[in-house]
């Protein structure tokens, strides 16, 4: 059987810390999960949640919420803390768009979250896919939010655009880490194109929703997480997201500590008071945890501002 990430077979192992009191996730086999699992699998799709092993799944799916994940299941870079496989991808899906608008129909789903893996090997890093699946997506659920998470489209120029003319509620690019982390944690990716990517999208246009998050536990400073989120304000991102990094195997980067509950309320009360309009900040939270909830605290928030 091929390994998920041929590049880590030979790195040295860090054991799996037993996680603190605060971090628990309830396992759910109930009829609705069974569904939605039944759903995902006969449209043939990936979700991030099960491909990156994130710790909400039971809880979410039990919801019928699942965050799609798109061109394929293996990535062409190789993040320290992610679970997704990587290596050589293969061709796209050209019937993927519609796939993914049918099962947004079959889960009846009012707000939904787009996501893929990075494709260096595409000339527009998927840009093109994105918007076919934004496109059908609409066209088939004309009441459905939908929200991105996209990679970073390094060296792609402004193939940015395009995706954002398809009109998306929510442009969501995760910068992660802390700069000093990059060549740990993100070594294929560079800082300041996310930061500068999420700013050419406000730039291009005003009304777009913009989000980005970290993962915190990686060995970051209190006062470089600080400066990350003025980056952001500065980028005029609109929504941010912080949870606890959890090391998926002995093969990943290892957690250089759990932060407490107290922390992260701390961190959500300071970049309030740095002007995001929303924050979603504490030990569980990922980036589609609860996001049809919060764009509607979003809306309503941006709303009060005009008035």
């Amino acid at each position: 059987m091929k390994p998920r990430h041929p590049e880590k077979i030979h790195k040295p192992s860090n054991p799996i810390q037993r996680k603190p009191n605060w971090i628990r996730t309830r396992l759910t086999n109930s009829s609705i999960y069974s569904d939605t699992k039944k759903i995902v699998k006969n449209n043939n799709l990936h979700t991030v949640c099960e491909e990156a092993g994130c710790p909400n799944i039971s809880e979410c799916w039990s919801k019928k919420h699942a965050t799609f994940m798109i061109m394929g299941d293996i990535c062409t870079r190789a993040c320290a803390f992610c679970n997704v496989k990587t290596g050589l991808p293969n061709q796209l899906d050209p019937n993927e768009h519609i796939r993914v608008a049918n099962a947004t129909k079959d889960l009846n789903l009012n707000h939904v979250v787009i996501t893929s893996v990075d494709r260096d090997d595409l000339p527009d890093g998927g840009a093109e896919h994105f918007v076919k699946t934004i496109s059908e997506i609409k066209k088939i659920n004309p009441n459905t939010t939908v929200e991105i998470l996209t990679p970073d489209f390094l060296r792609k120029g402004d193939v940015y655009k395009k995706i954002v003319d398809s009109k998306p509620d929510v442009f969501n690019h995760n910068i992660e880490t802390v700069p000093s982390n990059y060549t740990k944690v993100r070594p294929g990716s560079r800082y300041f194109q996310s930061i500068n990517l999420l700013k050419e999208v406000k730039d291009y246009d005003k009304q777009i929703f913009t989000k980005s998050g970290l993962m915190l536990g990686l060995g970051e400073k209190e006062e470089e997480l600080f400066q990350v989120m003025d980056d952001l304000r500065c980028a005029h991102v609109d929504f941010l997201t912080l949870g606890q990094y959890l090391q998926p195997t002995e093969k990943h980067y290892p957690i250089k500590k759990f932060v407490p509950p107290e922390d992260f309320n701390k961190f959500e009360k300071i970049a309030y008071s740095k002007g995001f309009l929303q924050v979603s900040s504490s030990p569980m939270t990922r980036s589609s945890y609860h996001a049809g909830d919060d764009f509607i605290k979003l809306k309503e928030k941006r709303q009060k501002n005009l008035i």
